[in-house]
């Protein structure tokens, strides 16, 4: 795994509009496996594998995980928070993205990223920075649906979606996926 695979992922907005950006963020970096548990429900997350990526870019697993859940902490690369958490199914479809491969195929995933998220484009799944002119796409806390063409197909993917309503990041990709809003 490479440090490119938060990145792309972490997909959508800042943590809260009440605390700056910058103070958000740094208390997000702080603690990582705080920030990762942050992703998701408790329920879920206390029981979930923590895996960071070191400065080299390869994973480091904090803690195993005890319910088939891996959760990540916060990107410090991207401008706002976004720790996720993922099933294995989503881990899967994460690993052919950053592989450049095809996902498997009839393997619906979940992912939540709770504290928001922010990501480069909502049209290049492997854009590092937004486009001259463009801003980060900021989405709060959602979940992601990833593997699911046919639930895609009944949303729209634009370049600069409504994040307050569920929309396609990464359209007419082999990597399209829901993103849906959630409180």
């Amino acid at each position: 795994m490479t440090s490119r695979f938060l990145s792309g992922l972490a997909i959508a907005a800042l943590v809260t509009v009440c605390l700056p950006q910058a103070a958000a963020h740094d208390a997000m970096t702080a603690d990582p496996v705080a920030s990762a548990e942050s992703a998701a429900p408790a329920s879920i997350a206390r029981a979930a594998g923590i895996m960071a990526m070191g400065a080299d870019g390869k994973p480091t697993m904090l803690r195993a995980s005890n319910n088939g859940w891996t959760c990540m902490p916060d990107n410090p690369a991207t401008p706002g928070p976004d720790p996720m958490c993922m099933d294995a199914n989503a881990m899967k479809w994460a690993e052919a993205w950053m592989g450049h491969k095809p996902p498997p195929a009839d393997n619906v995933g979940l992912i939540y990223m709770l504290a928001g998220g922010t990501d480069a484009s909502n049209t290049d799944p492997y854009a590092a920075k937004p486009t001259a002119g463009a801003d980060w796409v900021r989405t709060g806390p959602h979940l992601m649906v990833v593997g699911a063409p046919s639930l895609n197909a009944a949303y729209r993917g634009d370049p600069s979606p409504d994040t307050k309503v569920p929309y396609v990041m990464w359209a007419g990709t082999p990597y399209a996926h829901l993103m849906v809003p959630a409180g």
